[in-house]
């Protein structure tokens, strides 16, 4: 069982909707909140190591993630999971400050399912989640 995840009556682990990868705390906060709002069940890392031990240990279905991370960048987390079999299909909704085209075409190119820049509209977050947890539904 993964340290960390949240456990059930009967002692399995539950599962995790969305991972967040974000390193700002009150953006990290911002999303926390507006994702629990949305009746998600939520959990967070700081860096783009614990992104990648976050999504293998926590097995979220979806995984909200901040291009300028520290330890691995978002692009860099990114391509590890889509390099990987077991993380290949995850939705990936890439979050960043950066509002280039260039940043939007590699996230693209590496394999993002969701693009939203920041500084973002609530409903913008809650809207690109809420669509990629539809279309990926009995999809692992």
């Amino acid at each position: 069982m993964a340290v960390g995840r949240p456990l059930d009556l009967e002692g399995g682990a539950l599962a995790i909707d969305v991972l967040i990868a974000e390193d700002e705390p009150s953006i990290l906060e911002s999303l926390d909140f507006i994702l629990r709002r949305a009746g998600w069940s939520v959990q967070s890392v700081s860096d783009g190591e614990a992104a990648l031990h976050g999504v293998r240990t926590l097995e979220p279905r979806v995984l909200v993630l901040d291009v300028m991370l520290p330890r691995r960048s978002g692009f860099d987390v990114l391509k590890v999971l889509r390099n990987d079999p077991e993380t290949r299909d995850l939705p990936i909704l890439i979050l960043t400050a950066k509002g280039q085209q260039q940043d939007r075409q590699t996230a693209e190119d590496l394999g993002a399912n969701a693009f939203v820049t920041k500084p973002y509209a609530n409903a913008d977050v809650v809207g690109a989640v809420r669509q990629l947890l539809t279309d990926h539904a009995g999809t692992s």
